[in-house]
């Protein structure tokens, strides 16, 4: 079955949503992307050729990947099958795949599968390609929003060029839609509409690179534009604003996109950026993100990026945790923007961190010696016989409470795992550390480390 298997077009276009309607028909008509279906690009002679090899097209939505796909489907002489991970399971996969091989084994077309939403099937349900794609009995065009690194098989991806679609300019989108505008056959052209350019930009700014977003915006406004004396029809910025209502943020909670704005966050924060911070942070909860997710986020930033460098922003993150908790949204996110504007602006220290780092690799290394006997209780007068407790000494009696006491295994003596920065409240821990250390030392009758 073919991808515009006899459907009649006229009667197709006149009943489908702008978005379709309007999609490109060929590459000279693709908007955008200009970096892998630019003249001379690669991407662009295989498909003018009709010589593609396997290909995984990953984009945001709206960025053209099933445009392309069926810009494909027009110039190839080869069979090609749309198939949606949605809608089909195994079965089907089979039943297109032993349709290509049987064409193959007579000498027929070559067959081109485009499988949207790939990421939709699992790794084993994957696996049911590979050998077609291996042996060369289907060119596999897969799309997906979804990073393939993580939600492709490994073996699938190894096989196949990835092509990465960027999200649309707002100069691209706004060509998109004053084309739909003027456009009489496809397009509006053809109901005496007008857009001032701002508003388009406007329009534009709000789809998040989105084009199917923005055509579907255009014509739910075009639907409710009020039309004048002369049956002309002017879409203003009230008729705009009612039909986006709420601009819809691209952003998966489970996918790649959620955890891109979390690593910008995190980053943010980390960079001191505290304007950056809270754009971010309004960015995750504006999307949907639960606010408690984020909230641990920002608690594991206090101990992993600010420490001991000021060790008050621990409490304001679990502060602002609890204040989630008991005021919950949106009450509550001002509490979390309160937190994460404290941590952008404190001092920053990974020494906690990376010292947590060490002492685990070390243990994970067999360092794993028994606690010396001068730290273990003697509860009992047989451990007191074997030496449990002998030779402890009790830090309070000392004038100094420092008594140079050896408190690690013996092969680990000398070892340093925490090394305050001179950032913050570090910069007084250093000069501690510094002190505790030389006493011990001193106490050992021993030179200081």
């Amino acid at each position: 079955m073919g991808l515009f298997d006899g459907a009649d077009e006229h009667e197709r276009i006149a009943r489908a949503p702008l978005a379709d309607r309007m999609r490109p028909r060929d590459l000279d008509e693709f908007v955008g992307q200009a970096h892998v279906l630019g003249a001379g690009t690669a991407l662009r002679g295989a498909i003018e050729r009709d010589d593609l090899g396997s290909i995984l097209l990953w984009g945001p939505p709206g960025s053209g990947k099933t445009t392309l796909a069926r810009i494909i489907a027009r110039r190839t002489a080869a069979e090609f099958v749309h198939f949606s991970a949605v809608t089909s399971g195994v079965r089907e996969v089979r039943a297109v795949t032993d349709a290509a091989a049987l064409r193959g084994r007579r000498g027929g077309r070559r067959t081109i599968l485009f499988v949207d939403e790939i990421h939709r099937f699992n790794k084993a349900q994957q696996d049911a390609f590979l050998p077609f794609v291996e042996d060369g009995t289907i060119t596999l065009i897969g799309a997906t929003t979804e990073n393939p690194s993580f939600e492709v098989n490994s073996a699938l991806l190894s096989r196949s060029r990835v092509v990465r679609l960027e999200r649309l300019s707002e100069d691209d989108l706004v060509r998109i839609l004053r084309r739909a505008l003027e456009d009489a056959e496809r397009g509006l052209g053809g109901a005496g509409l007008e857009a001032p350019d701002d508003l388009l930009r406007s329009l534009a700014a709000r789809s998040q690179g989105d084009a199917r977003a923005a055509l579907n915006v255009l014509e739910i406004a075009a639907a409710g534009a009020p039309r004048g004396a002369a049956g002309r029809a002017t879409i203003t910025a009230e008729v705009l604003a009612d039909a986006l209502q709420r601009t819809a943020l691209y952003h998966d909670r489970a996918g790649e996109e959620h955890f891109n704005v979390t690593s910008a966050l995190h980053k943010s924060m980390r960079e001191s950026d505290v304007d950056a911070s809270l754009y971010w942070l309004a960015r995750l909860l504006e999307a949907g993100d639960d606010p408690l997710y984020v909230a641990r986020r920002v608690v594991r930033f206090a101990s992993e990026d600010i420490g001991l460098a000021d060790p008050r922003a621990l409490a304001v993150t679990i502060a602002a945790r609890d204040a989630l908790h008991f005021l919950g949204a949106p009450e509550g996110e001002l509490a979390l923007a309160e937190a994460v504007a404290y941590c952008a602006l404190a001092p920053k220290s990974n020494a906690l961190y990376v010292a947590w780092g060490r002492i685990r690799d070390t243990i994970a290394e067999g360092a794993t010696d028994p606690v010396p006997l001068a730290l273990r209780n003697a509860v009992t007068g047989l451990l007191a016989s074997h030496g449990y407790g002998r030779d402890y000494a009790y830090a309070h009696d000392d004038p100094d409470a420092v008594t140079g006491l050896a408190c690690l295994p013996e092969r680990l003596s000398s070892s340093r795992f925490y090394e305050p920065t001179e950032r913050g409240f570090e910069g007084e821990l250093r000069t501690r550390l510094a002190r505790w250390r030389q006493l011990r030392e001193q106490k050992r009758g021993s030179d200081p480390v």
